[in-house]
């Protein structure tokens, strides 16, 4: 019984190959380039004063910081479904639920926190809303604070945000 085994030559790399030197050397030339190449012409190089000027491509599908819509009554649209949070895979997301109190037979989030740090920003809560409670087109990108407390935002903080890109009610049918 005969076997065909094909027996195939290591490449022998000699040390300038086993300590990467081509690629390093490779990579400080492009590095280099491009040095060069914005300093002789400095205005070419687009920047932004920020935040003296703000950036003006954001679009409509910018996933920007979290906020709560109202119903047409001024009632806060979420129902406390838990849905937001189901579909949330960094959890980050804490609803403790009550039942209303103005005849309303369904009920509402007594508190809702969101964990800014924790959040990956992903959309799935907007997605997983069944009311269009939730949305993230505020258009706040950048959220600044001294220590951990500022970025846990509340019920009050998420319903005092404006939509920049739509309408401030929820369109979700009642």
């Amino acid at each position: 019984m005969s076997q065909n085994i094909k027996v195939t030559k290591r490449p022998t790399y000699t040390l300038k190959h086993a300590l990467y030197l081509p690629a390093i050397a490779a990579g400080v030339k492009v590095t280099f380039k491009h040095f060069f190449k914005n300093i002789s012409d400095i205005n070419a190089v687009a920047t932004l004063r920020y935040p003296e000027e703000q950036p003006t491509d954001i679009t409509q599908r910018y996933r920007g910081l979290h906020r709560l819509t109202h119903r047409q009554d001024g009632s806060v649209a979420c129902v406390a479904c838990f849905m937001c949070a189901t579909a949330c895979p960094s959890n980050c997301i804490f609803i403790e639920a009550e039942e209303r109190d103005d005849g309303v037979d369904e009920k509402r989030p007594k508190s809702f926190f969101l964990d800014t740090l924790e959040c990956v920003f992903c959309g799935y809560c907007v997605e997983a809303c069944p009311c269009d409670a939730i949305r993230m087109d505020t258009g706040i990108f950048s959220l600044t604070g001294n220590k951990r407390e500022d970025f846990v935002m509340d019920k009050e903080q998420l319903l005092s945000h404006k939509g920049v890109f739509s309408e401030e009610l929820s369109r979700a049918r009642f």
